[in-house]
């Protein structure tokens, strides 16, 4: 049996947790689970709400499992198991890591690794799905709707959606940092002036606009900025703002409403830039992204003991949290399944309309939704892959450009980052060949961080949170003719958003 600690630097400084081990190697050999077939990996998961149980147990299925149509039933077969355990919940006080393992050990039997779901102490849950990659997941499904529906939401918690991060603001809403943005465009335009090489009209896009402070801090420091410097810059800039939610996008607009048509707004998904902002193609000076990409689906790809594994999920809430959600919102918990996939496809004001008897109104449907994702968890397996080239990242872009990545790093887990590289490829694209991206996000700088830590997701609000693969962002941009180059956040340094700087290779 193989104990996998990737939570060195935590376990180091927790006491709690260094006595997790004894209770955790206790229930193994006591339970019956096959050890000569488990591995144990332990994360520390920082974030305190997340999709994980303190333990959990994901069977490696072998690939005649799923090759085998689902006709009759049969005795399920796995090449294995791997119980997660997450370190952080068991050092809180009261933890019981024995009772915790014991429960999630129930799974790692035969039965347990069926096609259809898991069975020993999974059998009380209520399924909200099949079995998926991670980006397919009903979890992306809640994170739409959190920003189709943010007034709803903010409405019913009385509080703006930005309160709700970390620190309750965006680590990028800063003036030093817009400053330096500007001045380093004034030099790039002071240059192509003097050349006569200067475009009449100078495009600025930004994607992911908030509440509109960015914007509001860009532009008022590059109309001091082009007066102090005696440029006529501003005459000429367009400013794009570009969001998925209609409601954020409004509220942009009103805190940029003082520099009139200098500013549009554009409603657009991250994921497929080309159809909305197409005509800025070769053209955009400068493409600035906060927080978005922590924000797109992407799945997991895991490689265990050599062999190339797809990581799918299935999202659940358990039994007593569905007793709880059906006793408060008087519904029979046979129906909350059903009820949850009703709000995903018309949200929460429609879903009050279809059923006004259990939603007299949207505050009452919103209450569901917020109870439902409260309670939300994913089961996990590992699905072995036939080869990378039959894996689609994108739909122009398969795995084989992963294969150098998980390569390096033996045994190891990562994300796929699909939906990044859906918008990182449609935004490229968009620069001048002296523009530049610049993103402040959640990135990993090298494939080796995923050996020693957990990088997602995590849940905020009512949306999901996900590190990116930066090192994939890198191959995929140098295969294109793009440098890119992570940086710690300026002013900063000390927090876990890096930027990201591309632009076309010299």
């Amino acid at each position: 049996m193989e104990i996998d600690v990737r939570a060195d630097r935590k376990l180091r400084g927790s006491a709690a947790a260094q006595a997790a081990f004894g209770p955790l190697v206790e229930a193994l050999c006591g339970s019956d689970a096959d050890l000569t077939r488990t591995r144990v990996v332990c994360d520390w998961i920082q974030y305190r709400n997340n999709f994980r149980d303190t333990a959990m147990v994901r069977p490696l299925l072998p690939a005649t499992q799923i090759a085998a149509a689902p006709a009759a039933p049969r005795e399920p077969v796995v090449d294995g198991y791997e119980l997660a355990v997450d370190l952080r919940r068991c050092a809180l006080p009261g933890a019981d890591v024995a009772a915790e393992v014991t429960e999630a050990l129930a799974d790692a039997s035969p039965a347990a690794a069926g096609i259809g779901g898991l069975g020993g102490a999974a059998g009380d849950r209520v399924w909200l799905e099949s079995w998926v990659p991670g980006s397919a997941s009903c979890v992306w499904q809640f994170n739409a709707l959190y920003w189709q529906a943010l007034a709803a939401w903010e409405k019913t918690t009385g509080k703006e959606y930005e309160q709700a991060l970390p620190g309750g603001e965006s680590d990028a809403r800063n003036s030093a940092a817009a400053r330096d943005l500007i001045l380093d465009l004034f030099k790039i335009w002071d240059e192509l002036a003097n050349r006569r090489a200067l475009p009449e009209e100078l495009y600025v896009l930004e994607l992911g606009v908030g509440n509109g402070a960015q914007a509001r801090t860009w532009l008022d420091e590059f109309t001091e900025l082009d007066r102090r410097h005696g440029r006529d810059y501003y005459r000429r800039l367009h400013y794009l703002m570009g969001d998925y939610s209609a409601h954020v996008l409004d509220r942009a607009r009103e805190a940029v409403a003082h520099h009139g048509d200098h500013v549009s707004g554009l409603v657009l998904e991250a994921t497929r830039l080309s159809g909305s902002v197409g005509f800025l193609s070769g053209k955009t000076f400068l493409v600035y992204i906060s927080n978005v990409y922590d924000n797109l689906p992407s799945d997991e790809m895991a490689v265990i003991l050599g062999r190339i594994y797809l990581v799918q999920v299935r999202s659940f809430i358990g039994g007593a949290a569905a007793d709880e959600i059906a006793a408060t919102f008087g519904v029979p918990r046979a129906e909350i399944a059903s009820l949850v996939s009703r709000l995903l496809r018309i949200g929460p004001e429609l879903l009050s309309e279809s059923v006004p008897g259990t939603f007299p109104d949207t505050e009452r449907a919103v209450l569901f939704w917020q109870s439902a994702w409260a309670a939300l968890r994913q089961a996990e397996r590992y699905v072995p892959l036939q080869g990378l080239d039959t894996y689609q990242v994108t739909p122009s872009l398969t795995g084989e450009i992963l294969r150098p990545l998980l390569a390096a790093e033996g045994d190891v887990r990562m994300h796929v980052s699909n939906g990044t590289l859906s918008s990182f490829a449609d935004t490229l694209p968009l620069l001048h060949p002296y523009g530049r991206v610049v993103c402040h996000d959640l990135f990993t700088t090298d494939s080796g961080q995923y050996r020693t830590g957990f990088y997602g997701p995590g849940k905020y609000d009512g949306s999901t949170v996900n590190w990116v693969n930066g090192p994939l962002l890198q191959l995929f941009a140098s295969r294109r003719g793009f440098d890119v180059s992570f940086a710690p956040f300026k002013e900063r340094p000390g927090a876990n958003i890096k930027t990201l700087t591309a632009q076309v290779r010299d």
